[in-house]
């Protein structure tokens, strides 16, 4: 890996996940969501974030943190799997700092009591970030509804963004799920780049890492956008290592056949 830094005039290994916020590629498929999800946080309402995977959802929740000031907002984060709605209560309950025991109403209770003590006492609004929602139970997303409810709904206090894939925009419009679906303000999108784009994300990428020129043709450009579509994680996945290849092969460029070779050793 040095030596793909010193080949191709890198100051850091580009195509990473370890990106800074600051440098991340901005785009209206990005920004758009991103400003949504803000908007409906700061007006003290939940959203959804639906995202096929590999299409930034992640990183658009790292800059929508970025985004909220620690002066105002208590933002908690929980990455669920299939949990019970009992488990789910412990996941979030250790997620906030409070006692994950007891039997499933009284979770339910202690972490209603304690978004609404950061609420009162400390002054600051509590959101709560929910990753991989796809893969939540029916009967777990339901129990969200009673999580956000205060006050037979007459007060705001808690803030939900709950973010996974297609299959969360499936589920949600089950008809038991009417209700927490509707309490959603806002059901932000992302999708996969475009041609144009995919080559302007490539030079980003490669310009943050400290190139001044691109390393990659234009046919090689184009490969990537044919074998990813648009994907920014097959992008940058076929991206890294067809530089790896063109350095091995002291190229200064990176070539459709690197790409081709590329992605024989990422699938089979």
């Amino acid at each position: 890996m040095n030596d793909l830094r010193s080949h191709f005039g890198f100051h850091t290994i580009p195509f990473t996940r370890e990106i800074a916020i600051e440098h991340r590629f901005s785009l209206p498929v990005f920004d758009e969501p991103l400003s949504a999800l803000r908007r409906a946080v700061e007006q003290r309402m939940s959203a959804a974030l639906i995202a096929p995977a590999g299409t930034g959802k992640t990183t658009l929740l790292r800059a929508l943190c970025s985004q909220l000031p620690e002066a105002r907002y208590r933002i908690h984060y929980v990455k669920v799997t299939g949990l019970s709605k009992r488990d789910m209560c412990r996941e979030i309950a250790t997620a906030i700092g409070t006692q994950p025991a007891g039997i499933y109403p009284a979770l339910v209770r202690r972490i209603q009591e304690h978004f609404a003590a950061v609420s009162d006492t400390d002054g600051l609004r509590p959101v709560l970030l929910i990753d991989e929602g796809h893969e939540l139970r029916a009967d777990v997303l339901a129990m969200l509804r009673l999580l956000t409810n205060f006050e037979r709904d007459s007060r705001l206090v808690l803030s939900i963004v709950l973010a996974g894939q297609l299959g969360l925009r499936t589920m949600l419009r089950r008809d038991e799920l009417e209700d927490i679906a509707r309490r959603l303000s806002h059901y932000a999108v992302l999708r996969p780049l475009s041609r144009s784009e995919t080559h302007r994300y490539l030079e980003h990428r490669c310009t943050i890492a400290g190139a001044n020129t691109l390393p990659f043709d234009d046919p090689a450009r184009d490969a990537i956008y044919e074998i990813g579509r648009g994907n920014l994680r097959v992008t940058d996945r076929l991206a890294l290592k067809a530089l790896e290849l063109a350095g091995c092969e002291s190229c200064d460029v990176v070539s459709s056949n690197h790409l081709v070779e590329a992605r024989k050793m990422l699938w089979p």
